[in-house]
């Protein structure tokens, strides 16, 4: 049985009305895909993808940068302590066959650095301008159908 398409959403921890209702549309189409959302598991955007992907019915991975379960948003199926602060970004990435980044501070650029390190795919709504690593898209449709393309789904 093949296994369902992982796709990571990461962004700002913190993040306005329109970042979120990006991250959430983001997180719904994930799901109505078929797909697994794979994100860090706290506040901000990932919450919003989260948040959009359960109510589509879809699973979604918190991988947790502290010691508790309870520290993740209360979107997240399957809770995933690391105990490893910002380091858990690489895993975060490294657990994603694609990774759509929207807005996003220093963490999102630390994960964006990973994911080109490991070549994991890469997408992009509003966010760092590195033009020869994240292919940018305006739309959360377009990024998660780029997503599932480049994983070949």
């Amino acid at each position: 049985m093949a296994s369902k398409p992982r796709i990571g959403v990461i962004g700002a921890s913190q993040c306005g009305k329109a970042l979120s209702e990006t991250a959430y549309q983001t997180g719904k189409l994930i799901a109505q895909g078929g797909g697994i959302l794979v994100c860090g598991g706290m506040g901000g955007v990932m919450e919003a993808a989260c948040r959009g992907a359960s109510g589509a019915g879809g699973l979604t991975v918190g991988i947790l940068p502290g010691s508790s379960a309870r520290d993740a948003n209360r979107f997240v199926d399957v809770p995933i302590v690391t105990g490893m602060g910002y380091t858990r970004n690489s895993l975060v990435v490294l657990s994603s066959q694609a990774v759509i980044a929207i807005g996003g501070r220093y963490g999102t650029l630390s994960e964006i650095a990973y994911a080109i390190q490991y070549k994991i795919p890469l997408i992009g709504l509003n966010t760092w301008k590195i033009a020869t690593a994240i292919k940018h898209v305006k739309t959360p449709e377009e990024a998660v159908k780029l997503a599932f393309k480049l994983i070949g789904q």
